[in-house]
């Protein structure tokens, strides 16, 4: 679905990099029915951009991603049922629960990964590689470590 413009009283700096993200995003979903993934949605994400390889605690992930536990419940037992992670007891705390990928999850994993960086390919192409690799630089400042 196409974006509509930002009304130039709105144009800040959060709007444009939201707007930004929001059509990357929406170019590395609208591939995945394409690809095999059909049942995956962009709400999805906020497991897959803060599940860490050795999987993580549901309260781990519900603050990672700024989101309610109940809503990370909702999103991880979606995933779960679909085959892309796995809930197992935790290691180090008998009555926690862990969050694993499955290798179904792992294979989208890579998946989002490299369709993000076809996608960063696209932009790059859109607005010159020098201002993209300037643009990649300024976000890498000030991303936290």
């Amino acid at each position: 679905m196409p974006r509509t413009p930002l009304p130039e009283a709105r144009r800040t700096l959060g709007a444009l990099l939201r707007h930004a993200y929001e059509a990357l995003a929406e170019e590395v979903y609208g591939a995945l029915p394409a690809r095999g993934f059909p049942e995956i949605r962009r709400a999805h994400g906020a497991v897959f951009r803060h599940l860490p390889p050795a999987g993580a605690r549901l309260t781990e992930l519900a603050i990672a991603a700024g989101m309610a536990k109940q809503s990370m419940a909702y999103l991880v037992e979606d995933l779960a049922r679909l085959g892309h992670v796995e809930s197992r007891p935790d290691p180090e705390d008998g009555r926690a629960r862990r969050i694993l990928y499955t290798a179904r999850g792992r294979r989208l994993l890579e998946l989002l990964l490299r369709l993000s960086a076809e996608a960063e390919l696209r932009l790059a192409a859109r607005i010159g590689i020098e201002e993209a690799a300037t643009l990649r630089r300024a976000l890498e400042r000030l991303a936290p470590a």
